[in-house]
């Protein structure tokens, strides 16, 4: 799905995506990243929602976020409390959803000015 330009082409801006992958800024990712308004997509070392961890989260709070948007593939699911006690502990939240819904969510987010990342498992590709 192509989602519409906005004002805020300065940022890393959600444009589009699909079943196995996101655009933003027109560029195609179709691994697990991460995202925040003014910092260009990172590969993400997630596989599958299964293989999340403690560090995992750590890394994500690193750059001290208000929120972080977690994509979890194709349907929402939601993480055990102890992979992310650490960032509520620093009051970082972290609100899981289906990556389409998560997408969405950080450019509504990413628009009001708020320091958001997003972090999008996608599924591996076939071999």
């Amino acid at each position: 799905m192509k989602l519409h330009s906005s004002s805020t082409q300065q940022y890393q801006t959600v444009t589009g995506y699909f079943e196995a992958g996101v655009e933003i800024n027109a560029a195609r990712f179709d691994y697990s990243l991460t995202v925040m308004p003014e910092t260009a997509p990172r590969p993400w070392p997630v596989g599958r929602f299964e293989d999340l961890t403690e560090a995992h989260f750590d890394e994500l709070g690193a750059d001290s976020p208000d929120v972080i948007i977690l994509g979890t593939g194709e349907r929402q699911r939601f993480v055990h409390p102890r992979l992310i006690a650490s960032l509520s502990g620093r009051r970082i939240g972290v609100e899981c959803m289906d990556n389409q819904a998560a997408c969405r969510t950080y450019n509504i987010l990413m628009a009001e000015g708020r320091k958001v990342t997003l972090a999008l498992i996608m599924k591996a590709p076939a071999a």
